[in-house]
């Protein structure tokens, strides 16, 4: 096994980003079929996305620990495990035991959907995941069928509020979609003032072939944070610990209640500059850029018995290649620039 010790040339890009976070979809496949995701086709095992991966397809839970160990001797210091729904995925439990015995990762966390988060929580925390961020984009039982096409609302809550029992640091992510659930940013803004929550209004981005983004379904943050201004008072605070990419805001209500809510806006305005990740697909293939359809074949190399050192040349090739940053904005993309790559395979 490699020894976990500082790599003689730190993990920086050419335009000096220190590149220490990695996200790891585990699996394509999802209990939900959201609109911006991966809907559904008429026979229920397809999606309009594409065919849904073969187990074969992906990558074992030993080649992600492989590269896992090798990106943290390399400098990588945080992992995010995502989907698709990670928890889908039979022996994930085990896994991450196994990735928590990694003594070069300083934290670990978890994206989830909430569908299995009550069965699981508990065990999570046991195996030492204390983050969790959930995917929430409405907190209406009919509206989240309408976006996810599957009535598990009442479900997805019950996690919510096992985990928050458990003590997890808990982010909801919210996609924000004009028309669609932008008549509830001012609901999700009373929940990060009623529970100890951190909402976080993400930018819905065009992604996909076959990806249900239209102009007219984009807002901006700033239209955001006017509508959340009609109910409470926003502070700055970008000195948050672990803010990543999302602009952090101390919330106030009237009535002295308090909170945290973020904006991410890869689109209005761009975070390039300050961005720190690598992204591994289900699929075995290492993305330095969500918007960027570039990526190099881990899974191939680790299957045709490539060495740690050619492992680790790729891992450092995707680093010194990472784009300065997209052109796409509100209006889609420019110059007829696409992102066909699946979220689902990619990993939020």
């Amino acid at each position: 096994m490699l020894k976990q010790q500082p790599s003689p040339l730190p993990l920086v890009d050419k335009y000096d980003r220190n590149i220490s976070y990695l996200r790891i979809s585990l699996t394509d496949r999802c209990n939900l079929r959201c609109i911006y995701c991966m809907p559904e086709d008429e026979d229920g095992r397809h999606t309009t996305t594409g065919v849904i991966l073969q187990h074969a397809d992906l990558l074992t839970y030993e080649e992600i620990l492989r590269v896992s160990r090798l990106a943290t001797a390399m400098g990588i210091r945080k992992i995010r495990l995502t989907g698709g729904e990670p928890l889908v995925r039979r022996g994930v439990l085990e896994f991450i035991q196994e990735l928590k015995k990694d003594r070069g990762l300083e934290q670990l966390s978890l994206t989830t959907n909430g569908v299995l988060l009550a069965d699981y929580a508990e065990r999570l925390w046991q195996y030492g995941v204390r983050q969790l961020n959930i995917s929430l984009d409405s907190l209406q039982a009919k509206k989240f069928f309408e976006i996810t096409k599957r009535d598990l609302f009442a479900q997805v809550w019950r996690g919510i509020c096992a985990a928050e029992e458990l003590g997890f640091c808990i982010k909801i992510n919210v996609v924000a979609m004009q028309g669609v659930n932008s008549d509830e940013f001012v609901n999700f803004a009373q929940l990060a003032l009623d529970r100890n929550f951190e909402v976080r209004f993400i930018e819905f981005m065009p992604m996909g072939e076959s990806t249900s983004w239209k102009k007219e379904r984009f807002i901006s943050v700033d239209d955001i944070i006017a509508d959340i201004k009609t109910v409470a008072q926003l502070t700055p605070c970008n000195h948050a610990k672990g803010a990543g990419p999302a602009k952090m805001y101390d919330i106030s209500s009237a009535d002295g209640r308090t909170g945290k809510i973020g904006f991410i806006s890869p689109l209005s305005h761009h975070f390039c500059d300050q961005c720190n990740r690598l992204r591994l697909t289900s699929e075995g293939k290492l993305r330095s850029c969500l918007l960027n359809d570039k990526e190099l074949d881990l899974k191939s190399v680790i299957r045709t018995g490539g060495s740690d050192e050619e492992l680790m040349a790729i891992i450092r090739k995707s680093v010194l290649t990472k784009p300065k940053g997209h052109s796409f904005d509100g209006n889609g993309p420019e110059d007829g620039e696409k992102c066909s790559g699946q979220m689902s395979r990619i990993g939020g």
